[in-house]
């Protein structure tokens, strides 16, 4: 299909120029909307045009397919022939994974997120309570001296807290030399609802990287971050 709309695309390009050719110079001719002379032997059939089509789509490049950079696991430990401890399939992580910046806060050199250094600032919260708690926070708060204001955090949705789970780790799950202080191995509010239940939030078990969902009237532990696209 992506073929033929390239084709119709340059026969309509081509028709236009040949259109072009024939009649512009007569109609710049001043006074003179007649042709000096008789038109070339300019026509084409449709084979001939479709076959130099061909020739123009043979010699382009090919646009590039770039897919979403899905990383590693984590898991090295194989149970199973092709199972991931064995394939090992996804973006290599970077070395180092974290930047332990010298004002509160972490950046992940994978993602670019950066996250609040402190991992249990707020205890535990309830979604609403957790939400409030990451919009509001900034410099001043939690051990920050990044200069961030109010609004510049947040509550990371489940993807980007999925994100920093090493599944080759637990108790813990978190890659090892990782800067983070006060990591609970329990339960983490995500800011993403279930889609069949809006009473209900998804969260992330930094035991194991466990993912599932609790009412949002729960008291989970609350991790902010900032930055992402």
């Amino acid at each position: 299909m992506r073929k033929l709309q390239k084709r119709m695309m340059m026969l309509a390009t081509i028709t236009v120029f040949m259109a072009g050719a024939l009649f512009l110079p007569g109609l710049i001719s001043a006074g003179n909307l007649e042709p000096s002379e008789p038109p070339g032997p300019t026509m084409k059939t449709l084979d001939e045009i479709y076959e130099k089509l061909d020739d123009i789509d043979s010699k382009l490049e090919p646009l590039p397919c770039e897919g979403a950079a899905v990383e590693k696991t984590g898991q090295t430990t194989s149970y199973a022939t092709g199972d991931d401890g064995d394939l090992h399939m996804g973006v290599e992580w970077p070395d180092p994974r974290f930047t332990d910046n010298p004002d509160g806060t972490v950046t992940d050199n994978l993602t670019g997120l950066i996250w609040l250094k402190n991992a249990n600032c707020f205890s535990t919260r309830t979604w609403d309570q957790a939400l409030s708690d990451c919009n509001s926070l900034a410099e001043g708060s939690c051990g920050l001296t990044d200069g961030s204001v109010a609004g510049d955090w947040r509550l990371p949705n489940l993807r980007e807290l999925e994100s920093l789970i090493d599944y080759g780790k637990e108790s813990p799950a978190l890659p090892d030399g990782h800067p983070f202080t006060d990591v609970q191995s329990s339960y983490y509010w995500s800011s993403t609802t279930l889609v069949n239940d809006a009473g209900v939030a998804w969260f992330v078990y930094f035991g194991n990287g466990f993912v599932n969902g609790d009412a949002k009237s729960s008291s989970i532990y609350v991790w902010c971050v900032r930055g992402g696209q």
